[in-house]
């Protein structure tokens, strides 16, 4: 039985596994990817992305509550007490609430004190005066902290800095591991990634805080895992594989792969839906950065980076081990 099935020219069926012509739809996916990319960045360009306190500074006040109170009538008396902006979250139970105040708040509240001649009561009593008064038991002030502007930028600057130096790290480990045509696949889907859950979070308006720089670095990890599978079957197949063409090789690899990259993406997003459904508002950003990742990065790492290879004209001359200098010579009698 031949392990080998060929239908109209194609590759159909290979070691008793169905080939999928993943390939055919490559125009599709790449007009798509384009499309996404370029619109995530025109959104990062026009709204930009809402920093959280960890990145622009401000005030972190935690208040408890005698009685449950629900956020979203605390997010209203705040905005009529003129906190604008302000976030509001659970941590640690439901009667405790965080509440991060944007630096130009403070400084306005600041500034509206000083000609009351308030200038000495502090940003968290005013808070916690505004919550007593809708609340229908006692609100307590848990703990005041300012985060300043220049401790914020510095941890823009670093973040950006990481990921850029991890791009560059990946490309390098690639390039050493396969080919540099695999590595620049593997940069591009990495990019592909990264920007498009920038741009979400950018179009949804979500606060993008540390946690949520600590999701889109976990989706860099997930996306290269993802492609090094691909990419490590790819070149076993280049070398295995004769007389196919370079696009029904990389059909073969992304078939065989196939089950192992749905059931990870699946068993992970099981994961990551619990996580935002039941894990509270605290990490409710950093598990919808890592959703959105997910489901990219697995788009990416069968399209993306396989599209960068066939642009690349990857063959087989490009996989084979070279030739030992002598070494014909040694084989002959």
């Amino acid at each position: 039985m031949s392990e080998t099935k060929v239908e109209s020219g194609k590759i159909t069926e290979y070691m008793g596994k169905r080939v999928y012509d993943f390939m055919r739809w490559r125009k599709f996916a790449t007009v798509l990817s384009v499309v996404l990319v370029l619109a995530s960045i025109g959104i990062l360009a026009a709204k930009g992305l809402k920093f959280g306190l960890d990145f622009t500074g401000g005030t972190q006040v935690e208040v408890g509550y005698e009685v449950t109170p629900f956020i979203n009538d605390v997010r209203t008396q705040l905005e009529d007490a003129g906190f604008e902006g302000a976030t509001v979250v659970n941590y640690g139970s439901d009667n405790e609430l965080m509440i991060k105040l944007p630096p130009e708040v403070a400084e306005e509240e600041t500034r509206i004190s000083a000609t009351d001649q308030e200038a000495t009561t502090p940003i968290g009593d005013k808070v916690v005066e505004v919550l007593r008064a809708g609340s229908e038991g006692t609100v307590t002030l848990r703990r005041v902290e300012l985060v300043g502007p220049q401790v914020g930028a510095e941890l823009r600057d670093d973040g950006g800095l990481g990921m850029l130096v991890a791009l560059a790290l990946v490309m390098m480990y690639v390039a050493l591991r396969f080919q540099y045509k695999f590595s620049v696949g593997a940069v591009a889907a990495l990019g592909h990634d990264v920007i498009i859950v920038l741009g979400f979070f950018a179009l949804m308006g979500l606060d993008f805080d540390l946690t949520v720089l600590a999701a889109v670095l976990a989706v860099i990890g997930y996306s290269l895992n993802d492609t090094i599978v691909v990419s490590d079957r790819i070149r076993e197949n280049f070398r295995k594989v004769r007389k196919a063409e370079s696009e029904e090789i990389i059909n073969i690899s992304i078939s065989q792969t196939l089950g192992r990259t749905f059931m990870t993406s699946f068993t992970t997003l099981l994961v990551l839906w619990a996580l935002q459904f039941f894990g509270g508002e605290l990490i409710h950003n950093f598990s919808l950065a890592l959703i959105v990742g997910v489901v990219v990065g697995t788009y990416s790492s069968v399209y993306v980076a396989a599209n960068v290879l066939m642009a690349l004209k990857i063959s087989k001359e490009d996989l084979m081990p070279p030739v030992k200098e002598g070494a014909e010579l040694e084989e002959m009698p």
